[in-house]
């Protein structure tokens, strides 16, 4: 049968299925097939028709068979009059099998104020859950929500055996972006959005946020850092740090467009940390450091790989702090500004004091190329010093292991810690929150905490239309914007920087150069 008889046969069946002749699913199988023979043509519009209708009969078939299916993997498959060999191709093993799949048009985008990245070809894309990895280490590397990948699908027929059942392949377009048709090659439909907003609509972490500033167990039997997707020594790592009281929800819009931007994607891979936002600011940077160290000791533990030498930190608000910290030598800066005396000088047990002088001494973080931070309070917030801040502060943090070591050593040692601080200690007052007050000492040192010299850091700032206190509604400009930035960057926003167009936009840039 030549490929203008296939084309034809295909709309046969076509026509059949929508009249309603027989067995819909069963007619636009056959259509399916009939078009993909149809696309092996010299005759470019030939085969494009037959590609445009081979992708409208998958959809139809898909459409009818992933209701009735609950999960799927590779091997024979009957739904109703259609039977189906299903083929996996270019997925990671780790993506367990059976899985979830939607068609990717159905899965809404309301995370994403509707926007939606991908590109049309020949297939369907899909959205696909799995429950990931189920063995340690690489199960702490993985969102509790699941694995997510987008995946291309089609149907072809087996090519050896004539009456054997069609074959539907579930394919990861970013490891096979086109697929051989007899000698003409067809470019693979993609979606590169769906997959992680059906994953973000079933997630808990929106809920977990606010446990996290008090303490939730929860959210701390989750922190740690996340990969969205395959780790790949040779992209680099965007690492993604939210801020007081929230979650990595925070980062849809971004996310999105990062993997929207095919160059982007090349390029880098997302990286996303869950933390407590209850501990002292410094004590998050520590826990932010043993995350990143965790995943590194586990993907790459000789340090080989590109990827080790090139992240980019992007925090918000809170975690934009944390980014340039971990950015920072501390020097005996932080440590003068608490106590007189030297740690060896403490009475205090070995464990205590190690964790307090790790707290307040560090290096910069190995590896990180450069840093974004978006509405981070880098002198403080009025806010942390409100009427609502001080009695929100009374209830944060208390349970803090790094609080009970400063507290055991300020009851010990009260000559040790400077007055300015000693009660802070002593009473276990330290927290998230009170360490964000414009006038804490140990904040204040922090503030003079800057990355060093040559190394690109970038701020992005918001002002609310008509404040002519020139404020997001927490975050002061003047403590947004920063001294030494490669660029810094003014919107009209509120606090939620991190979704607005234009501070995504500049990122990108970021990103770009």
């Amino acid at each position: 049968m030549s490929a203008a008889e296939s084309l034809e046969s295909a709309r046969s069946w076509a026509l059949r299925a929508e009249q309603g002749d027989g067995s819909a699913s069963k007619a636009w199988l056959n259509c399916a097939i009939d078009a993909w023979r149809a696309m092996d043509t010299a005759d470019d519009a030939l085969a494009d028709a037959a590609t445009a209708i081979a992708t409208h009969a998958i959809d139809e078939v898909l459409s009818r068979a992933i209701p009735r299916m609950d999960g799927w993997a590779p091997g024979p498959v009957e739904v109703g009059e259609v039977r189906l060999q299903v083929e996996f191709r270019g997925i990671p093993s780790h993506l367990r099998a059976p899985f979830r799949i939607r068609r990717a048009r159905d899965v809404p985008m309301d995370a994403f104020g509707g926007q939606r990245f991908g590109c049309g070809g020949f297939g369907v894309p899909l959205a696909a859950l799995s429950s990931g990895w189920q063995e340690e280490p690489m199960k702490r590397l993985t969102p509790h929500s699941g694995v997510f990948r987008n995946l291309t699908a089609w149907i072809e027929p087996d090519p050896e055996q004539v009456h054997a059942p069609p074959r539907l392949v579930l394919a990861d377009p970013q490891g096979i972006d086109g697929v051989m048709v007899g000698s003409r090659r067809v470019e693979l439909a993609r979606d590169t959005s769906a997959a992680y907003a059906w994953a973000m609509d079933i997630s808990k972490f929106e809920r977990l946020g606010l446990w996290g500033l008090i303490g939730g167990k929860q959210i701390g039997r989750r922190a740690g850092a996340y990969l969205l997707e395959d780790f790949d020594p040779n992209k680099r790592p965007l690492v993604m740090i939210h801020g007081l009281g929230s979650n990595p929800l925070i980062w849809s819009h971004l996310s999105n467009a990062v993997w929207g931007a095919e160059d982007l994607r090349a390029r880098f891979q997302i990286w996303q940390i869950v933390y407590q936002t209850d501990a002292p600011l410094l004590a998050a940077r520590l826990r932010v450091q043993e995350y990143l160290d965790e995943a590194w000791r586990t993907l790459d533990p000789h340090g080989e790989g590109r990827a080790r030498a090139n992240a980019v930190l992007v925090g918000h608000s809170m975690g934009g702090v944390v980014a340039r910290l971990l950015c920072a030598q501390s020097g005996d800066a932080l440590w003068n500004a608490a106590f007189v005396v030297p740690p060896e000088s403490l009475d205090a047990s070995a464990e205590d004091v190690a964790m307090v002088t790790r707290i307040f001494r560090f290096h910069p973080y190995p590896g990180v190329a450069r840093a974004i931070f978006l509405a981070a309070p880098h002198r403080g917030s009025p806010s942390a010093g409100t009427v609502l801040g001080r009695l929100t502060g009374d209830i944060v943090g208390r349970r803090a292991a790094e609080v009970h070591a400063l507290r055991r050593i300020a009851t010990a040692n009260p000559s040790a810690i400077r007055p300015e601080v000693r009660e802070l200690f002593q009473e276990g007052w330290i927290n998230s929150i009170t360490t964000l007050r414009s006038e804490q000492p140990v904040r204040r040192a922090a503030e003079a905490l800057l990355p060093s010299p040559g190394f690109p850091y970038h701020t992005i700032a918001g002002v609310r239309p008509g404040d002519g206190e020139r404020t997001d509604g927490v975050v002061p400009l003047d403590s947004a914007l920063i001294p030494g930035a490669a660029s810094s960057l003014v919107v009209e926003s509120g606090h939620r920087v991190h979704e607005n167009a234009q501070a995504i936009a500049e990122v990108l840039r970021i990103l770009r150069e």
